[in-house]
């Protein structure tokens, strides 16, 4: 592939857009973070000077250019300058996981050789501190909150606003050189270094340059037609590829308003309050939002409830042609629009989706249920495919071109093959760098002429040129008669049930399909709740024989569904258990995005696998936890296995 020119307009860096912004949009709000419960707002001009007050400061602490500095925290104004002030000075930002427990977190910050560290509280200061020993490139380390941080060692210890003051102290000293290093960035320098989630292995730290970060900002922005008036919320981990793109990239490129929630129980509140224009989730948020919502139905006298049903019903039929443009009858427009006055207006602006005139979701496949929902109600929810390796952005839905079983078209400048093997292959200007010190697993993931391997099976339809993702290609199979595996398609249309929180299914190489269900604590105690059913804790919840039943009903709904798909009829599921336990990343089930580790559950609960498959009505089990504090402990449980009625595939019933 070519390579590409530098930008024209000379915006080849993040801290050139910054300029650009407090020069063009000076008096426009940059960030706002709710805090004590009150709206704080910075304009561009003010970030800029908090910013360059930052970079400062580094360089006073010995900051040089291509050293790495870790950012571990939630969604704040100051970590986002943080990443901003690293480049200005010529360093690479690597956001953590916030959640991250510090064996984690030790294994990032050796791995790129951080000798700098910016954390938000005295929790992030406490991880580092627990393994700074192994942690020999070490030297400094920021903390935003000084709270409970008084008694601490200070010497390589530094609150943020004093390295913030000490920087401007050192104005005259340090600003020359600061000036050489903003302007000497190129579109070729490294922006930032994110870590992958580690479904496979451990996470490898993928290497963006400024070329990667621009040039898709520019081109995803300039899509959907974006602009300096739109507002987002900014509450998913920074250390996410999407966050990075949608918070930083477009948000720099377009000059648009970053909001920060107060904390992560107040994200709802303060979602209602900004109520985004711009909003981007995975499926799980959808899921969780849409679990809410019928919690509240089921909790709402009969009257309310039987207008919702009524007018959901009617939302299904018509809500998505509306969208679309497509033509529509008049006595269901005035119909829709009661629908929208007395329903589906209180319910998005409780959600707080009042205002969204794009929404996103991407990171997991999204059930086509869930996605028609949300797309019924009149919100444009649309679908994009993409990976940290492509900054983010692969394929996007056009509007008027947008489906719940496709993710789209190439995005502006990317190229799509798919090889022999099914396997999807991209490039573009989005296209990663490297693998940071991993030459091996970039040359297998990229070759030398930059296409990158996606590692999903998937195919263009004829008709529409859209791209169909089918599943991992490592997950995809064969079943023992020679029928296609693919178990996310099953698990992501039985998670659009809010009783379900999580769905494993097991079925490649085999002669039937069975899955581990995870219920979702919140529905379903709030059923508990409701009929006087008394549980302690979520093991006897979902060991009760009426929640059983209930998880079965959705299985056996779920599987005349999938009897209709000739392809994948064979993946309907003929027995189930529902775990003890939720799926929890601080055990090693999930990564810190929420996606399944499905071969190491496979191994870790193979005692229930064998179950599942050898006819026992139950079985009991031992299993390691890790607890919040990090103290290991064992559960056991005895858990019912329940078989589930399967439909006859479609095409044998025409043949007959």
């Amino acid at each position: 592939m070519a390579k590409l020119a530098e930008s024209a307009d000379g915006l080849c860096s993040v801290p050139a857009l910054l300029q650009r912004n407090a020069e063009k949009f000076g008096d426009r709000p940059a960030y706002r973070e709710k805090e004590y419960g009150i709206w704080q707002s910075w304009t561009w001009k003010e970030t800029s000077d908090e910013i360059e007050a930052l970079a400062l400061g580094l360089l006073n602490l010995g900051v040089n250019k291509g050293d790495h500095v870790a950012i571990i925290g939630r969604n704040r104004p100051y970590l986002y300058w943080s990443m901003v002030a690293a480049q200005m000075v010529g360093a690479v930002p690597v956001p953590l996981y916030a959640d991250a427990v510090a064996e984690e977190m030790e294994y990032v910050l050796s791995h790129c050789g951080a000798r700098f560290v910016i954390a938000a509280d005295q929790e992030q200061v406490d991880k580092v501190i627990d393994i700074q020993e192994h942690l020999h490139q070490f030297e400094h380390m920021l903390y935003l909150d000084p709270r409970g941080m008084r008694k601490y060692d200070h010497r390589t210890l530094h609150e943020f606003s004093h390295v913030q003051n000490q920087g401007r102290a050192a104005y005259d000293e340090f600003i020359e050189d600061l000036n050489a290093r903003r302007n000497s960035l190129t579109y070729d320098d490294t922006c930032v270094m994110l870590y992958t989630s580690g479904t496979t292995g451990k996470p490898k730290g993928v290497v963006l340059s400024n070329r990667n970060i621009v040039e898709t900002a520019k081109a995803s922005s300039q899509f959907d037609s974006l602009t300096e008036g739109e507002e987002i919320l900014a509450y998913l981990p920074m250390a996410w590829v999407g966050d990075f793109i949608f918070s930083l990239g477009q948000a720099y490129w377009t000059g648009f308003c970053v909001n920060c929630p107060e904390s992560a129980e107040t994200m709802k509140t303060d979602l209602r309050e900004i109520a985004p224009s711009y909003y981007f989730a995975p499926p799980a948020v959808f899921e969780g939002q849409l679990t809410q919502i019928m919690i509240r139905m089921e909790d709402a006298g009969a009257f309310k409830r039987k207008m919702f049903h009524y007018f959901m019903a009617h939302a299904r039929k018509v809500g998505p042609r509306l969208l679309e443009g497509e033509p529509v009858s008049l006595f269901d427009r005035v119909k829709y629009a009661l629908g929208e006055f007395t329903t589906y207006g209180p319910l998005k602006n409780a959600l707080g989706f009042s205002n969204v005139r794009i929404g996103y979701t991407a990171g997991e496949a999204i059930g086509p249920e869930l996605f028609d929902f949300y797309r019924s109600l009149g919100i444009n929810l649309k679908q994009l495919y993409g990976q940290t390796e492509a900054t983010v952005f692969i394929t996007q839905q056009p509007d008027g071109e947008v489906r719940s079983d496709t993710v789209g078209v190439p995005s502006p400048g990317v190229e799509i093959k798919i090889a022999d093997t099914g396997e999807v292959f991209y490039r573009s200007a989005g296209t990663f760098v490297e693998y940071y010190n991993n030459p091996e697993s970039t040359a297998d993931t990229k070759d030398a002429e930059g296409w990158v391997a996606t590692g999903d099976a998937g195919f263009f339809e004829k008709e529409s040129g859209h791209l169909r993702i089918i599943d991992r290609i490592k997950d995809v199979g064969k079943m023992s008669d020679g029928g296609m595996f693919a178990p996310k398609y099953v698990e992501n249309k039985l998670k659009f049930y809010p009783n379900i929180l999580e769905v494993v299914v097991f079925g490649a190489g085999r002669d039937r399909c069975t899955a581990f269900v995870n219920i979702d604590l919140t529905a379903v105690g709030n059923w508990a709740e409701r009929n006087n059913i008394a549980y302690a804790s979520y093991q006897e919840l979902a060991g009760h024989p009426e929640v059983l039943d209930t998880i079965q009903s959705h299985i056996e709904e779920t599987n005349i569904s999938i009897a209709q798909d000739e392809m994948l009829a064979g993946c309907q599921i003929h027995r189930f258990l529902i775990l003890h336990k939720e799926l929890d990343a601080d055990d090693g089930e999930m990564t810190r995005t929420r996606k399944v580790r499905r071969k190491i559950v496979g191994e870790k609960f193979d005692d229930l696998v064998t179950a599942l498959y050898d006819g026992s009505d139950e079985i009991y089990t031992e299993t390691e936890v890790t607890y919040e504090d990090g103290r290991k402990g064992k559960i056991t449980a005895t858990l019912k296995i329940r078989d589930t009625k399967v439909q006859p595939v479609a095409a044998k019933l025409a043949a007959e």
